[in-house]
């Protein structure tokens, strides 16, 4: 089972689309155990069609709860 820190979420507005490395990306020839580091620069978000620029990490260095501002 992925940890948080294994699984991306796209930031684009009205996406949000979860990258699993446990389940892959079936539409878009990705095996599941592939690592989202290890993606080829020319997978898409299947939601929105965002490249991998577009995601962070659900936790840890660099994901958007780490650079939410704290009130």
């Amino acid at each position: 089972m992925a940890t948080p820190e294994d699984m991306y979420q796209c930031q684009v507005t009205n996406c949000g689309c979860i990258y699993n490395p446990d389940r892959g990306d079936k539409r878009g020839k990705i095996s599941a155990g592939t690592a989202f580091r290890d993606l080829p620069d020319t997978w898409k978000c299947p939601v929105c069609g965002a490249g991998t620029k577009s995601f962070r990490p659900l936790a840890g260095p660099g994901s958007a709860v780490e650079e939410a501002p704290k009130g």
